[in-house]
């Protein structure tokens, strides 16, 4: 597993319980780099460590628009035989 380094200062400005923060952040990342289409759909939920369904529903509350592509299939589809 791989890290990222996030500033004191700003991890402690996430204005959320101290035990949600990892959670909270991981969520947030993974929300947007699906919506801009820099994940697919199986990474980001993995990102977010968050069951398919609960994962969807959190895209429909956020109104983020569904998008899967065939390249995007394959590379989910590849991922889950790791």
């Amino acid at each position: 597993m791989r890290s990222i380094d996030v500033p004191s200062d700003v991890y402690d400005s996430v204005n959320v319980p101290e035990d949600e923060r990892e959670d909270v952040l991981r969520r947030e990342l993974a929300v947007s780099l699906y919506q801009e289409g820099m994940l697919s759909f199986g990474i980001a939920r993995e990102l977010a460590d968050m069951p398919r369904r609960e994962f969807h529903r959190l895209l429909g509350e956020r109104t983020v628009e569904r998008h899967y592509t065939d390249e995007e299939l394959a590379e989910d589809l590849e991922y889950a035989q790791r």
